[in-house]
């Protein structure tokens, strides 16, 4: 049995999940963690519980999803692995503050422990998580799939009743849609954990989402 737990992070509302299931073991996706309380919510959650963090993983490299990172990093000695597709904006996390948030970091940044690639299967406990690549909101977005538990964390190429934008460096409308069509192909059923705003499904999004074509 898988437990979910969301953390709703930043300025932008941004979604950090922590997953663990029976043993224990636990991955951190998408550590977006800005305020003071909410690294200290995160950090406590996880002590509180007695999980063991095996993996930080992030479904892209836009900055917003990595405001935490250093937080994990220190407290449990995790760095973030993302796909090799957003290898420039994780080497360049400090330009991202500047440009997009008019931010100075004040602390340094855990540099990238493993660039993903797509159909890599990452394990913790029981679990495992299958890297789907869904490129178009920048060049390294991947769904984080789970089979066992038809649950999949979308970050920002679906959202409810929407998609990721495709105008930062990086994104691309054609590319997208052609994720989105992959995808479409996971079961109706399958719970969709997207990187801002409430949870869906993939039959949901067919059914409502004009950007979703089979």
């Amino acid at each position: 049995m898988i437990n979910i737990q969301r953390f709703v992070c930043n300025m932008l509302q941004e979604n950090c999940y922590v997953v663990n299931d029976e043993t224990k073991e636990c991955v951190i996706i998408d550590c977006g963690a800005f305020y003071p309380e909410e690294r200290q919510a995160i950090v406590e959650y996880i002590r509180d519980n007695q999980l063991i963090p095996k993996h930080l993983l992030g479904t892209h490299g836009h900055l917003d999803h990595h405001f935490g990172d250093d937080t994990i990093y220190k407290a449990f000695g995790l760095k973030p692995e993302v796909h090799v597709g957003d290898e420039s904006f994780m080497s360049s996390l400090t330009e991202q503050a500047a440009a997009m948030f008019g931010l100075q970091l004040e602390n340094d940044m855990p540099s990238v422990e493993h660039y993903l690639s797509g159909d890599e299967i990452i394990t913790f406990g029981n679990h495992h998580f299958k890297v789907i690549e869904t490129l178009g909101h920048s060049r390294g977005g991947v769904f984080f799939y789970c089979e066992e538990e038809n649950i999949a964390f979308s970050g920002d190429t679906l959202f409810r009743n929407s998609i990721g934008r495709t105008d930062l460096g990086g994104g691309s409308m054609f590319m997208i849609i052609q994720s989105l069509r992959h995808i479409c192909q996971l079961p109706d059923s399958t719970i969709i954990l997207p990187g801002h705003g409430e949870q869906t499904t993939i039959g949901h999004e067919l059914a409502t989402n004009p950007y979703l074509d089979r």
